[in-house]
């Protein structure tokens, strides 16, 4: 099927899709997203992506209809008929003069792709990944989910290049999350992650992650991590929405506990996946 656009309100192929060479986000960055993973052609934590929406827009100021962009979402999945999926979604202060001021009457602008995505490979979950550290030199302002992320592609480019996975950043010396995802360690059997805050974006999969996690008796520890408290962690582990969770056997070139995927890992990666399968796939559930 043809790749479909939703700009502002109205649905149109790719081909066809236009933003204006002044609009604010391509001149100043000045806009939010959110990226949502289909499964079987059913959002998963749909509800929660769209409350992160209003907030984010909330902070910087951007008039957003929210429930009407959730059900253009909605509609936009359903025509484009992916099963395996992920909806980007991006809304901009809109098109205007250049200034770095806002205008006067600002009109924002929203667009929203439906693409291909795949669950991490079983090479991937049976082997982990390898990330570096990285000084989390970013803005003050890391909790809105911005299109400003200039620092967070230098840090992934930098552990692409390193043949990495993944950079996990450090600020003042505790561990805050990833370039593109937020990390967790296990220490003496806790599970430890950063506190929500300023310095870090709170990941719809952490959220879900860590209520799963409560429910299933794990004890937690929302605090921040010492970065030397890395080179003995049991485990660490990386979560988003595209690589859901994943077991960190790596760090800096060296080996995380006993260099393989952990017990933590494998059970949080099962307890996510049932909920994913419960919200998008109830059928199966029911059948059992």
């Amino acid at each position: 099927m043809e790749q479909l656009v939703y700009l502002n309100g109205e649905i149109v192929p790719y081909s066809e899709a236009r933003i204006p060479v002044e609009d604010r986000g391509f001149l100043f960055g000045d806009g939010i997203y959110e990226v949502v993973r289909i499964y079987h052609g059913r959002p998963f934590a749909f509800d929660r992506h769209f409350e992160r929406l209003r907030r984010s827009a909330a902070e910087i100021r951007l008039d957003l209809d929210i429930e009407r962009l959730r059900a253009d979402a909605l509609d936009l999945i359903v025509r484009q008929g992916i099963e395996e999926a992920t909806l980007y979604l991006q809304a901009t202060r809109g098109v205007a003069i250049r200034n770095h001021a806002f205008p006067s009457e600002p009109v924002a602008s929203v667009m929203m792709l439906v693409r291909s995505a795949s669950a991490p490979s079983a090479a991937v979950l049976q082997n982990g990944v390898r990330c570096i550290t990285l000084p989390d030199d970013r803005w003050a302002r890391c909790s809105i989910k911005s299109i400003n992320l200039l620092p967070n592609v230098l840090a992934k480019q930098q552990a692409v290049e390193a043949g990495c996975y993944e950079a996990i950043y450090l600020r003042d010396g505790y561990m805050t999350e990833g370039s593109s995802s937020n990390s967790w360690a296990v220490l003496d059997g806790e599970l430890w992650t950063a506190p929500k805050s300023n310095y870090i974006l709170g990941g719809i999969t952490r959220d879900v992650l860590l209520e799963l996690a409560r429910q299933d008796g794990l004890p937690i520890r929302e605090e921040p991590v010492p970065g030397w408290r890395l080179a003995a962690a049991d485990e660490i582990l990386i979560s988003s929405t595209t690589s859901e969770v994943l077991p960190v056997v790596e760090l800096d070139g060296r080996p995380v506990g006993a260099g393989r995927p952990g017990p933590v890992w494998e059970r949080l990666y099962h307890l996510l996946q049932r909920a994913i399968t419960v919200e998008c796939r109830p059928e199966l559930i029911e059948a059992r």
